[in-house]
């Protein structure tokens, strides 16, 4: 069983039973049962039932997002947010799916020669807890209106979420064209070690990414990965250091910190770098203390601030654990951190500014692209050179200038490094999720007469 707590109080929210050997087996073979004829059912119709889930979706707003609030302390209003970008990408993929073109080649006169996307078949959506709903709904989505049939097994830190929502989307789809499972790493690996799957779409953790991407070696799944990052952001010179402190707590502190992209780790130009610090502490300081996801994370976040703290830097504000019940832990910001701390070579998925400060913008950019992995990164900049010379030298997937998040609907990156690999939203994702048949076709010969 998972006992699943409320982060701000620390109260029991349920117990879930962990899915069985022979449920994940049985939901396999479900999946493969119906898959044929669901890849038969026209684009189309798939594209309308995707449409009406996402109008369900919009209908169960409320307690989707009480739900997640509850299971993982993010925000009330930014869950609310999160289930409507949910049902905005479910109708995004209604449309794109049953236009998603193959091509016609030019051969001979005389005969035809295409190149047809195909459903992959069964896929498996492996999902976070962090944003629950808007990250399950691309990849279910995409996966639904392309014709594979999905077994979704959402994070056991949001597994009530994971199940509403799962009930939702399957009720406006034939039976067992998505299966919902429970469970913790246990259940995954069941899924993704099976050759009776075709495709796997995972976000979470580089240790998991990496299990599932030895696993389909062996099976030849498919895989799609969004694995942790450590996004730089770096702040140069002739920027106002009061706009860029501002920028760097939405970047380090929205969500505590637990986005995918968020800023992890900060080079600041030694111009700008007093009044930076004072303004972000500012920033930290006027922030309502807020829960980790659990107990168990929140350790996590600390042993790096402390860590750091061994190893010489200061703590400006924050960097303990307080009392009470539930996860919290504030909003910190460290100064003096230095090359070789977890908190500038590792993923920490908290609240915590680390804030370095570098002699020029070259030394910023150089420091930045340094590291395993490569999601995303930020610069802040006047400077139109160096605002291209980011964009060019930055080994991640998302450079942005001038913004920590934002950007237009539809892109799609691919992470660099060890951050994973594949398209993970936008019109590519529907590429990843088929696979494409050449199909030759001329006449016979004509009969003797």
């Amino acid at each position: 069983m998972i006992e699943i707590h409320n982060p701000d109080n620390g109260q029991l929210v349920g117990t879930v039973a962990v899915a069985s050997r022979d449920q994940v087996q049985d939901a396999l073979d479900r999946a493969r049962e119906v898959q044929p004829a669901w890849a038969r059912t026209a684009p189309a119709a798939r594209g309308e039932m995707l449409r009406a889930a996402a109008t369900a979706l919009r209908e169960h707003v409320d307690s989707l997002a009480a739900l997640n609030e509850a299971e993982t302390g993010k925000p009330h209003s930014e869950a609310v947010e999160g289930v409507l970008a949910g049902a905005g990408t479910l109708e995004q993929y209604a449309e794109l799916g049953p236009v998603h073109r193959g091509k016609s080649l030019r051969g001979e006169f005389s005969a035809t020669d295409l190149m047809v996307p195909e459903p992959r078949g069964v896929a498996v959506a492996l999902t976070p807890w962090n944003d629950p709903v808007a990250v399950s709904c691309g990849l279910i989505g995409a996966a639904l209106v392309t014709g594979n049939t999905v077994i979704h097994k959402p994070s056991e830190r949001a597994p009530y979420t994971g199940a509403l929502l799962g009930r939702v989307i399957a009720g406006e789809h034939p039976d067992g064209v998505l299966q919902t499972l429970d469970g913790d790493g246990s259940v995954g690996e069941l899924l993704t070690s099976d050759d009776r799957v075709d495709v796997i779409a995972h976000v979470g953790s580089t240790a998991t990414g990496k299990a599932i991407a030895a696993a389909a070696v062996h099976t030849g799944a498919k895989t799609l990965l969004e694995n942790g990052g450590n996004d730089p952001l770096v702040v140069d010179a002739d920027v106002d250091p009061e706009w860029a402190a501002e920028q760097a707590a939405l970047g380090c502190f929205a969500n505590s910190g637990q986005i995918c992209v968020s800023v992890e780790r900060i080079y600041v130009h030694r111009a700008i770098a007093e009044p930076f610090l004072d303004a972000l502490i500012r920033h930290a300081e006027d922030r309502r203390l807020a829960p980790l996801v659990d107990p168990r994370h929140r350790d996590q976040v600390h042993e790096h601030v402390v860590d750091a703290i061994q190893r010489g830097a200061t703590v400006r504000t924050g960097g303990s654990v307080p009392n009470g019940p539930g996860a919290h832990y504030p909003a910190t910001v460290l100064s003096g951190v230095e090359p070789g701390m977890r908190v500038l070579a590792e993923e920490t998925f908290g609240p915590i500014a680390p804030v370095r400060v570098v002699d020029d913008f070259d030394q910023g950019l150089a420091e930045a692209a340094e590291g395993r992995y490569g999601l995303a990164a930020t610069v802040l900049t006047g400077s139109m050179a160096h605002a291209q010379r980011a964009w060019r030298e930055l080994p991640a997937g998302t450079v942005k200038v001038n913004a920590v998040f934002g950007g237009a609907p539809g892109g799609a990156a691919e992470p660099h490094g060890e951050s994973g690999n594949g398209f993970g939203f936008g019109p590519e994702l529907l590429d990843e999720l088929t696979q494409t048949k050449v199909v030759h076709i001329e006449p016979p010969p004509s009969l003797p007469r």
